[in-house]
């Protein structure tokens, strides 16, 4: 069994994604957006932290998948986003957890199929494997699409393991 804690980042929004991963099996915990205060910087990088904190205290999760910094429209932009990403990896880490990050193209393809999905299709997506009543805010899908894509990745990388183990006969 794995609680994955998924995060996908913003200096003004974070969405976050809880799933419990047993046996090739995901199963929705609970999902949300983390509102930051439109004030600096260093205190929305607090209510990150905080918040972070107390979902992992909370729920459990011993993982973290993360969405890795892409490009930005601006330097500036990428260096707030990779700030958010600091602040929630900093709440995990203090707990022991494992953290693996994903570029945004692995997490859809992971999830969609394709690396160059939009976001209604990630939401839909997230709706139908995590079988939701609803589809999850935008945010939220897409720290469940993190969630989802460790998952998938854990489960891959698991197999590989199993296949290639070689069974030897003996030769007569």
């Amino acid at each position: 069994m794995a609680v994955i804690l998924g995060i996908d980042p913003g200096s003004r929004k974070t969405g976050f994604g809880i799933i419990n991963y047993t046996a090739g099996r995901s199963e929705y915990i609970t999902s949300g957006v983390i509102r930051l205060p439109a004030t600096d910087l260093p205190e929305r990088l607090r209510v990150i932290y905080l918040s972070v904190l107390e979902l992992v205290e909370l729920h459990g999760p011993g993982e973290l998948a993360i969405e890795q910094v892409f490009m930005a429209k601006s330097a500036g932009s990428a260096l707030k986003l990779g700030q958010a990403r600091g602040a929630a990896i900093v709440a995990c880490v203090a707990r022991d957890m494992a953290v693996a990050e994903y570029s945004a193209r692995q997490i859809k393809q992971s999830v969609v199929g394709t690396g160059a999905a939009d976001k209604s299709q990630v939401q839909h997506m997230v709706k139908v494997l995590l079988k939701l009543p609803a589809e999850p805010q935008e945010d939220a899908a897409d720290a469940l699409a993190a969630a989802l894509c460790h998952a998938h990745t854990r489960q891959s990388m698991i197999n590989m393991a199993g296949a290639t183990s070689v069974r030897r006969r003996r030769m007569r």
